[in-house]
C-alpha cells in the first residue's frame, strides 16, 4: 500500500496534502476491514459451535462481545426470567414430595422395630471390628432426618436420593447380619414395609421427574434459539456495514480516477515492453488487474490481446505500479545471483592458483634434487 500511495504521490496527481488525504482514507477503511472481518470470524464460529450451549465469543473481539451482550440480554432476560419461575416451581412440587415422603419416613421410624436404625451403630462398643470391611457405606435414619433439614446446601436434592439412603440402611443390616439374627429379620420386614408405601408415591415421582427433564430441554432449546437470533441479527448489520464499506471503497476509486493525470504516450509504450519482462506467474496477475475493471477481458485465454490505449488511466497507473515493484524485486534477485557468481569465480581463481603455486614449488624442490645428484662434489 504505501509503495502504491508513493508511486502514486510522484506520478499520479500533485500535492502532497491530497496524497495524505487518500492515504488516510485508506488507513481508516483497512481498520474498519480489519473489525468487520473479526466480527464475521466471531459470528462464524458461534454457527460452527451450535451444538455448544454456551455462547462462543473470542477474547480479542471485546467491543464485539459487549455488542452482543447489550444485544442478548434484551433476549435472554426474558428466558431467564420464565427459567426462574420454572425452578421456583419445580422446587415448590418436589418439597410437596418431600413433606410427602417424610410422612413415609416416619411411619417407619416409628415402627417398633425401627430402633436398632435410629442412630449410628456404635462399631466399637458393640465389638464389630469386622463392621467397616463388610459395610462401605454406614448409614441410619438420625444422619438422614439432619440431611434432610440441612440449609446449607448440603441437604437432600430430591426425593430419589432419600429413597436410596432409606433403602441402604436397611441393605447394610441385612448384610452385615445372618438371615436368622433379630437385626437382619427387622430390617427385612421393614424394608418391605417401606417399599410398598414407596410404591404409591413413585408415580408422583417419575411424573415430576419427567416433568423436569422436559421443562430443562425446553429452557436449553429456547436459550438455544434467543442467541442464534442475537447472531442472525449481528450477520444482518455485519452485511450492511459490508455494503458501507465497498460504497467508501468506489467513492475513493472515483476520487482516484478523478486526480490521476494522464499517461502519456511514450509512458504506455513504456509499460506495455516493461510487461513483457515479467515472470509469467507476475504477467497474469498483471492481467488480472486489466480484467478487474474490463469484465470483457479474458485473463486466463491462451492469447490475450492486450490494448494498452483502450485501459482507464486507473488500471495504466495500477499496472505500472505493480510492475515496477516486480521488476525492481527481480532485479535485486539477478543482482545477488551476479554476486554469489562472482564469489563463486574469485574462489575458484584463488584456488587455481594456490593449486600452481604448490605444483610449481613442488617441482622446483625436485629439480634442486635432481642438481644436487649430478653435481661431481656429491
Amino acid at each position: 500500500m504505501e509503495s502504491q500511495m508513493e508511486a502514486v504521490k510522484v506520478e499520479g496527481f500533485g500535492p502532497d496534502s491530497e496524497v495524505e488525504d487518500l492515504g488516510r482514507c485508506v488507513d481508516e477503511i483497512s481498520t474498519t476491514v480489519s473489525r468487520l472481518e473479526q466480527r464475521v470470524n466471531d459470528v462464524e464460529q458461534f454457527y460452527l459451535t451450535t451444538d455448544n450451549m454456551e455462547l462462543t465469543i473470542t477474547k480479542s473481539a471485546s467491543a464485539f462481545k459487549e455488542k452482543v451482550k447489550e444485544k442478548q440480554l434484551t433476549g435472554l432476560e426474558k428466558q431467564q426470567q420464565e427459567a426462574s419461575q420454572r425452578e421456583a416451581a419445580a422446587l415448590k412440587r418436589m418439597q410437596e414430595l418431600m413433606r410427602q415422603f417424610a410422612t413415609i419416613l416416619r411411619q417407619i421410624t416409628q415402627h417398633k422395630w425401627a430402633h436398632p436404625f435410629m442412630h449410628p451403630v456404635d462399631v466399637e462398643g458393640l465389638g464389630l471390628h469386622d463392621y467397616y470391611e463388610i459395610v462401605q457405606k454406614p448409614m441410619d435414619f438420625g444422619t438422614i432426618k439432619s440431611k434432610m433439614e440441612a440449609k446449607d446446601g448440603t441437604g437432600y436434592k430430591n426425593v430419589r436420593e432419600i429413597y436410596s439412603d432409606v433403602r441402604l440402611v436397611f441393605k447394610n443390616a441385612m448384610k452385615y447380619n445372618d438371615e436368622r439374627h433379630d437385626v437382619h429379620i427387622m430390617a427385612k420386614t421393614l424394608l418391605e414395609k417401606f417399599e410398598e408405601k414407596w410404591l404409591q408415591l413413585l408415580p408422583k415421582v417419575a411424573e415430576e421427574e419427567k416433568r423436569q427433564v422436559e421443562e430443562e430441554a425446553k429452557a436449553e432449546l429456547d436459550v438455544k434459539l434467543a442467541q442464534e437470533a442475537v447472531h442472525a441479527n449481528m450477520a444482518k448489520e455485519l452485511s450492511n456495514e459490508l455494503c458501507d464499506i465497498d460504497l467508501q471503497l468506489e467513492k475513493l476509486r472515483q476520487i482516484v480516477i478523478q486526480k490521476c493525470r494522464k499517461m502519456s504516450t511514450e509512458e504506455k509504450k513504456k509499460l506495455g515492453t516493461a510487461l513483457t519482462r515479467l515472470s509469467p506467474e507476475d504477467l497474469g496477475k498483471a492481467l488480472e488487474i486489466v480484467a478487474e475493471n474490463n469484465p470483457g477481458f479474458q485473463p486466463t485465454a491462451q492469447e490475450v490481446d492486450l490494448d494498452i490505449d483502450a485501459q482507464s488511466e486507473l488500471t495504466l497507473w495500477r499496472l505500472k505500479v505493480f510492475v515496477q515493484d516486480k521488476l525492481k524485486l527481480a532485479g535485486k534477485c539477478s543482482e545477488a545471483v551476479v554476486c554469489n557468481n562472482i564469489n563463486n569465480n574469485e574462489n575458484t581463481i584463488k584456488s587455481n592458483s594456490k593449486r600452481r603455486r604448490e605444483i610449481s614449488d613442488a617441482l622446483t624442490k625436485n629439480a634442486i634434487k635432481r642438481n644436487r645428484k649430478l653435481s661431481p662434489n656429491s
